[in-house]
């Protein structure tokens, strides 16, 4: 069985998104991030558009791992996504 894969857009300044981020590295889960605050605006405004699309509220973080979508720091399904 391969890895999922993880993406999480987040904010820079967030301490959910920093809790996230250190979950995911206790585990040594690979991760792709992007924080959507320190792009400049046109690539902001074309991730904005994309995470509204499984995240219409817009809040951070919003994890993807696989094909399952999870919003904000969730440790226990973040967990569970990841088969921990």
């Amino acid at each position: 069985m391969t890895d999922p894969n993880v993406q999480i857009f987040t904010l820079s300044t967030c301490g959910h998104c920093k809790s996230t981020k250190k979950l995911l590295e206790q585990f040594s889960v690979n991760f792709d991030c992007v924080d959507v605050d320190l792009l400049d605006r046109d690539q902001r405004k074309k991730i904005l558009e994309d995470i509204k699309k499984l995240n219409p509220k817009l809040s951070f973080p919003t994890i993807i791992i696989g094909d399952r979508v999870i919003v904000g720091y969730k440790e226990d399904e973040i967990k569970e996504a990841l088969g921990l």
